[in-house]
């Protein structure tokens, strides 16, 4: 006889939903998309002092960001539970025992600064390899919430 186990526990059992994967697919490419947000800030800020201080806070958060996503990668890797969140917004959830509803505001914070940047024409300011960048943050990110949907609907049971 087959053993029925919830879906929940199905997909948590997937490698699409593994610390590892959701660092390097999700959590670095929003980093990119920060770094990049803080060097278009420093770009547009060169006259004003606001927009360079924001920028170079911009840069230190994506760096601090990204560094907590490899720490997952590392310690998923090593076996290990991570001591960390994803990022500096989902660490400060900790305090309020909601890291998930944190990391869910850095992604609509995410989002909006992807926004930002294509509806303000900043977009255009990025230099070619800057916009490669871009554009691999974006191809990584897209495909792999596509190759995730995917996968969950192949696991659900009709």
């Amino acid at each position: 006889m087959e053993e029925t186990r919830p879906q929940e526990e199905i997909v948590e059992d997937s490698f699409f939903l593994t610390p590892a994967f959701q660092a390097l697919t999700i959590g670095v490419p929003f980093c990119v998309f920060k770094l990049l947000f803080g060097l278009l800030a420093l770009r547009a800020g060169l006259p004003s002092a606001f927009l360079s201080i924001f920028g170079w806070l911009v840069i230190a958060w994506a760096w601090a960001d990204l560094l907590m996503n490899l720490a997952r990668v590392i310690y998923h890797l090593a076996g290990r539970a991570a001591p960390i969140e994803y990022c500096t917004i989902a660490q400060a959830g900790r305090l309020f025992k909601r890291p998930r509803l944190f990391l869910a505001i850095d992604t609509l914070i995410s989002f909006s600064i992807i926004c930002f940047v294509l509806w303000s024409g900043w977009i255009v300011r990025l230099s070619l390899e800057e916009s490669y960048l871009w554009y691999a943050a974006t191809t990584l990110n897209l495909i792999s919430i596509s190759a995730v949907n995917i996968w969950i609907q192949l696991r659900r049971r009709s």
